[in-house]
């Protein structure tokens, strides 16, 4: 088998299942979940779908609950999205490694969103700590009368 066919494969069945999460699963346990990759065997028979969630051991364990529990629905969406003989079985699996690179990245933001607010410079680029104008300056208080420039 073709790694290219397997590459673009595994591309599609990451998309189906991101794109089925995110409009099509009404489970109230799958929260916060992100579809990161998916990896297919070369006889195109399974598939790993790796995916990040954010929040509580608990809500980890349920979302995975609740992606097992779609298994079929998801693999009925790949079906009709691919056009192969078999279509791969779903394994979830979760990407700790990924949810922790992401916990790092915010604390980082925070350390540094923290040490602006100490050395007194705006929380955002661009902006001074006494400027007032903000986007909606520009708009009158009464609704009926249009802002004076």
């Amino acid at each position: 088998m073709s790694s290219r066919r397997v590459a673009r494969l595994a591309e599609a069945i990451r998309e189906t299942v991101s794109t089925a999460v995110l409009f099509n699963l009404r489970d109230p346990r799958i929260k916060n979940v992100t579809v990161l990759r998916a990896e297919v065997t070369p006889d195109l028979r399974s598939a790993k779908v790796y995916v990040s969630v954010m929040g509580s051991e608990r809500d980890k364990a349920l979302s995975l609950q609740g992606l097992d529990s779609s298994r079929g629905f998801l693999q009925s969406k790949i079906a009709d999205r691919i056009q192969t003989r078999y279509t791969p079985v779903l394994k979830f699996v979760l990407d700790e490694k990924a949810t922790d690179q992401v916990t790092e990245a915010a604390r980082i933001l925070d350390e540094l969103a923290e040490e602006r607010r100490q050395r007194g410079e705006p929380a955002e680029p661009g902006l001074s700590p006494d400027d007032d104008s903000s986007p909606d300056a520009d708009f009158a208080d009464d609704d009926d009368e249009p802002a004076e420039p």
